[in-house]
């Protein structure tokens, strides 16, 4: 009777122990509980300069909460350590770096979605657009480089990694999803998804707005004919002061989608401007492709575009490009 006692109460103390453990390894897990930020590097190619190879940063976040459950690795939890995630590169627009890199990531990490936004002008001295790359093929490694790294990164599962991308990232995230591009530049590597915030639809296969670069559209990185077969969704405000409206991007789905399975989608956003989710101060700047590229075409003056902030359409993008990646990463 005694030697059973003795078990008993052994159990008992073993029990307690075993709960305490667990809850201080929560409560641990819940001081971690916000994303986990490292700032990485990596190298892509130089297409301007081969010899030359360019020095990418990025910020990348894991997030440290998925479907109320506390992750806390790469450390911490043993039944979560090993789970591989999804994840979702981020390029930003021709003004750089801004607000809505982190205004995506947010929600994007709280859904269980890491996140890695890449600097693409940091490393080539670009400072906005009197600067920037020509044509948008010379970021293109950028992004399958980023696709790279992840790849290579313990948590992450490979085959579910999709890019999100604004204006000038957004022609590289619609690009991303063309054949010829994810064979040049992706090493036998495609995105699972891609989401084009307002892309330049018009653009798209346009050789006319090319000849002061004497380049096809191929060349250019605007090819859009053949795709990889990943889900994309392209979103456009009906005041867009690249497209004029939503038609062009409407019509480019309508053109591809015959021959490519139905893939890409089109979500316009009524009385929204360019860049409508970059939740800071209105900005007026001319640029040459902006009216349907009317200056390239020699029919204007340099227009302008015009970047105003609709915070109601920004959150409803946010919860629709999160929903999209949940759904098909």
């Amino acid at each position: 009777m005694l030697h059973s006692k003795w078990l008993r109460a052994l159990a008992i103390t073993f029990v307690a122990g075993m709960a305490a453990a667990a809850h201080a390894d929560d409560e641990g897990c819940r001081e971690r509980g916000q994303p986990q930020i490292s700032f990485i590097q990596f190298p892509s190619p130089n297409l301007a300069a081969p010899a030359s190879p360019l020095t990418i940063k990025g910020k990348l976040s894991l997030p440290g909460k998925v479907d109320g459950r506390w992750n806390c690795f790469p450390f911490g939890n043993k039944k979560y350590r090993n789970e591989k995630l999804p994840a979702v590169v981020l390029l930003h627009g021709t003004a750089g770096i801004d607000a809505r890199g982190n205004f995506y990531e947010e929600a994007l990490n709280a859904a269980g979605i890491a996140t890695l936004q890449i600097d693409m002008w940091e490393a080539r001295g670009v400072t906005g657009l009197a600067n920037r790359p020509q044509l948008p093929i010379l970021t293109y490694p950028d992004a399958f480089s980023a696709l790279a790294f992840l790849s290579s990164q313990a948590h992450i599962d490979p085959d579910r990694i999709g890019v999100l991308g604004f204006s000038w990232g957004g022609v590289i995230s619609l690009g991303t999803s063309e054949r010829l591009y994810a064979g040049q530049f992706g090493g036998g590597r495609k995105f699972a998804a891609h989401v084009a915030n307002y892309p330049v639809c018009y653009g798209a296969n346009n050789a006319a707005i090319l000849r002061a670069f004497g380049v096809a559209p191929a060349q250019a990185g605007t090819q859009y004919l053949n795709l990889t077969g990943a889900p994309v969704l392209i979103q456009i405000g009906s005041k867009d002061s690249y497209d004029n409206s939503a038609a062009p991007c409407q019509a480019l789905a309508a053109g591809v989608n015959p021959s490519n399975g139905g893939v890409v989608s089109v979500a316009e956003y009524p009385g929204a401007y360019h860049d409508f989710d970059r939740l800071m101060v209105p900005m007026t700047a001319p640029d040459p492709f902006a009216n349907q590229g009317s200056y390239l075409l020699g029919l204007s003056a340099m227009p302008n575009v015009i970047a105003i902030p609709d915070v109601a359409q920004a959150y409803k993008s946010r919860d629709r490009v999160t929903r999209f990646f949940r759904n098909n990463l």
